[in-house]
């Protein structure tokens, strides 16, 4: 083969590149939500490129994996979507938002990874995505062979690509926070309770899928309505408010709060047993007791009752009936206070 066909080989195989690019590009352009953006973007890439490994890495506690984790389910972002502290993925990167491969040391790479997955990859291409100019997550790509994605390999493409899905990701956040609105409870900024219901639903799929724990805590305020009676309803708003602002601040990143109706919240604990649970709930209960809410010279002591519920009771059967069991045990335990102060 001369020279002369080897050079036409190689442009036309660069063609091919740029149109599968740009044909990826143009598809993820027209999408108004995550689901659609990153399933759209991770199958492309897969099917066109034969990239045996896609996924997604995003900053953890950010706004946007907030809100992937509350309106972006689906199977493929379930297995292909990892949340990794923003120090550490900044430290990956080396604070650079051009694209980086690897076919070297990968074990240092592993936190990149979703959970519950270990790709046998010999290199890796990590592309930095950007949100309003700074650094939210990064596009993967990991192959069998070390010599797919070598050092010093030209990366222009995957960094035009990255800077495309960026652009989108700031399309899609306009949007998708509009339509969180319908999610939020507008008194708290909480879930309400029709998005906590699709959260719960999502997250006892995943616990049989995986096998692993999931428990419910149905909470309530004991003598909320004392509280409206005697200080009036902004004061027991303040009070719902002062709350909320705890339970969010006392949880985890995959933990969900959401005001269920009233005086009433629910709490998602995934990858947590029942005597967890418990723990977990008593230490909240402590907390309120100890840190009534202060307005001026007014103190507003703070009780909670509560219901603890586990997907992993074998009378439980679905997110419905979790859920219901949780408040059947909250319900036994006001009883319970009821009779005491009888």
């Amino acid at each position: 083969m001369d020279d002369l066909t080897k050079i036409l080989e190689t442009l036309r195989a660069n063609r091919e590149i740029s149109q599968k690019f740009f044909e990826i590009e143009t598809s993820i352009l027209s999408t108004l939500n995550f689901k659609d953006l990153f399933e759209r973007l991770l199958t492309e890439i897969q099917e066109k490129f034969g990239v045996p490994f896609v996924w997604i890495s995003m900053i953890e506690k950010s706004d946007v994996s907030k809100l992937i984790f509350e309106l972006a389910y689906s199977e493929i972002l379930e297995e292909r979507l990892n949340l990794i502290e923003k120090e550490r993925l900044l430290h990956l990167l080396e604070n650079n938002s051009k694209p980086i491969l690897i076919n070297t040391h990968l074990e240092h790479f592993h936190s990149l990874f979703p959970q519950n997955q270990k790709y046998p990859i010999g290199s890796l291409a990590i592309a930095p995505l950007t949100l309003d100019g700074e650094i939210i997550g990064s596009l993967n790509q990991g192959d069998y062979s070390e010599l797919r994605y070598t050092p010093g390999m030209d990366t222009s493409l995957l960094e035009q690509l990255s800077v495309k899905v960026s652009v989108c990701l700031s399309n899609v956040m306009a949007h998708e926070k509009l339509r969180a609105l319908a999610y939020q409870d507008p008194l708290t900024g909480l879930l309400n309770r029709r998005a906590m219901a699709r959260v719960l639903e999502r997250e006892f799929k995943r616990s049989e899928r995986y096998g692993t724990p999931l428990s419910v805590a149905f909470l309530d305020l004991d003598h909320f309505k004392h509280v409206n009676d005697h200080y009036g309803h902004d004061m027991g708003d303040d009070l719902l408010r002062y709350i909320s602002a705890h339970l969010q601040k006392m949880t985890r990143e995959i933990d969900v709060v959401a005001r269920f109706a009233g005086d009433e919240f629910v709490i998602i604990l995934p990858n947590t047993t029942l005597k967890y649970a418990h723990k977990f709930v008593e230490r909240h209960q402590s907390f309120f007791l100890k840190n009534p809410m202060n307005v001026g010279s007014i103190s507003i002591p703070i009780s909670i009752s509560s219901g603890v519920a586990t997907a992993q009771d074998p009378a439980i059967t679905d997110a419905t009936s979790l859920l219901k069991k949780a408040d059947e045990i909250l319900y036994q335990a006001k009883e319970l206070k009821k009779k005491k102060r009888e």
